[in-house]
């Protein structure tokens, strides 16, 4: 089950469990569109994955415990330990790859 972060990693934008604005990669870093494609160039500064829209979990549960009321989403904020250039620097060279062919 996905954790459903609550930010963005890049710039901590507020990302709540409802959001078609975050993003995630394989490993469930989680960043907002806007830091996928204008900093990241969909390439995750962790594991040089690419990124998909995070689903959204039901509010309502349709089948017995299985909503965001029962699994509630994760209040733990995570941020990156990389700078912007570090990101950039990790992520300029991968950029052209499709993620497929990383």
């Amino acid at each position: 089950m996905l954790e459903l972060r609550p930010n963005c990693e890049g710039c901590d934008k507020d990302l709540p469990a409802s959001s078609t604005e975050a993003y995630i990669c394989t490993y469930e870093c989680t960043f907002c569109k806007d830091c996928v494609d204008n900093m990241l160039g969909n390439v995750c500064p962790n594991c040089a994955g690419g990124f998909c829209p995070r689903p959204i979990r039901p509010k309502t549960a349709y089948r017995a415990g299985v909503s965001l009321q029962e699994q509630p989403a994760s209040t733990k904020r995570i941020n990156t330990s990389y700078t912007k250039a570090e990101i950039a620097d990790f992520t300029h060279p991968i950029k052209g790859i499709s993620a497929k062919d990383r």
